[in-house]
């Protein structure tokens, strides 16, 4: 029964994680802890009152370092001397930039945002993750801040998001090299392009698709894969003709 914190759950993956984690059965997963910075959204109040204590909304601002702190306070209570077993660090924001990387006015907020808040969510739940069985961390990325697909995805008028999501997967790669003898699992896993506020009505998947396919990654990991970038796998789409193809494989860094 694995214990699960899930960053930016108000809504799109990190909602539709915490939705798909709570439809399983509870020799699976026991609790998870759906964070967001307010409690004013309507689908993730009933996710939380339908779930018959399953899924715990806690107040967290993953980009202030006083509210993480406050957060993992509070899930220490609720853990009640028991560990946080998976961490799922979701928070992010894709500023457009039009006119080209020489345009781009946003960097250091979006770093910010993708980046610095992840490290201080991971730092600080590491107490509880020590505790826990799994100690499995999930940062989620994307195959746009993969270098070997730079040109791929050249025309995405989106140069911060790129940059720091490959920023974003060195961090993940440094914390599963520092804490690869504790039985860490540190994971960068690209969720794809998804129908949701920031991926858009025209994504290529529903965004309960990818978050299937998240969770079928997390419930399947191994210390083998300790700081690896994958993809996630969706049938049918292995072999896509477009920009994106899903099919469970390592993104190239």
């Amino acid at each position: 029964m694995a214990n699960y914190l899930i960053t930016g759950s108000a809504r799109g993956l990190g909602l539709a994680l915490a939705t798909h984690l709570a439809s399983l059965p509870k020799a699976k997963v026991s609790s998870i802890f759906a964070t967001s910075r307010s409690d004013n959204s309507p689908a993730l109040t009933e996710l939380v009152s339908s779930s018959s204590g399953r899924v715990v909304f806690i107040p967290l601002d993953a980009t202030d370092r006083t509210s993480v702190q406050r957060a993992a306070r509070q899930v220490e209570q609720q853990l009640h001397g028991r560990g946080l077993d998976v961490l799922v660090n979701n928070v992010g924001t894709m500023p457009s930039t039009w006119g080209g990387v020489e345009k781009m006015e946003d960097l250091d907020d979006t770093f910010h945002t993708n980046v610095t808040s992840t490290h201080m969510v991971t730092q600080t739940f590491l107490p509880l993750l020590r505790k826990g069985e799994r100690k499995l961390v999930t940062n989620i990325s994307t195959t746009l801040g993969s270098i070997g697909a730079a040109s791929t995805f050249q025309s995405m008028p989106a140069p911060a998001y790129k940059i720091t999501k490959a920023a974003l997967n060195m961090l993940t790669k440094q914390y599963a090299e520092d804490l690869t003898d504790e039985g860490f699992t540190f994971l960068a896993v690209s969720p794809g392009w998804l129908q949701t506020d920031m991926g858009g009505s025209h994504a290529d998947l529903p965004v309960a698709t990818g978050a299937e396919a998240v969770v079928n990654i997390m419930m399947n990991a191994t210390s083998e894969q300790n700081g690896k970038f994958l993809n996630i796998h969706v049938p049918g789409w292995e072999n896509n003709p477009g920009p994106n193809q899903y099919d469970g494989k390592e993104v190239p860094w």
